[in-house]
């Protein structure tokens, strides 16, 4: 399960239990909203704690970035580019000449 899931599942958790205990102990709106919100921040707060413990002591590392690997092929990416930009350069270039051709021969 991904941390932000179980922060938000046991957040839900702790909505659902501040609203029995508010139901089960308050006299008025206000201490049911108070029981509410406090009892779901102790739930919120306490999830993050669990989530960051628990990634502090799994040990594992994001893997890292292989840039030489991304360098090369957008290296790569760059001369293929360039490559199809002077020949499509060279077609135009010499568009007008084949064009002219070819109208010599039709007359």
């Amino acid at each position: 399960m991904r941390g932000s899931n179980f922060v938000a599942f046991f957040t839900v958790q702790g909505f659902i239990a501040g609203i029995v205990f508010g139901v089960l102990q308050s006299d008025s709106a206000e201490d049911f909203l108070m029981y509410t919100l406090l009892i779901s921040t102790f739930f919120y707060l306490f999830s993050h704690l669990c989530v960051g413990f628990y990634f502090q002591t799994l040990g594992v590392k994001a893997p890292g970035f292989p840039k030489h690997a991304h360098e090369r092929s957008l290296d790569n990416y760059v001369r293929e580019i360039n490559r199809r930009e002077q020949f499509i350069d060279a077609y135009y270039a010499h568009k007008d000449e084949l064009l002219s051709n070819d109208e010599r021969r039709k007359a």
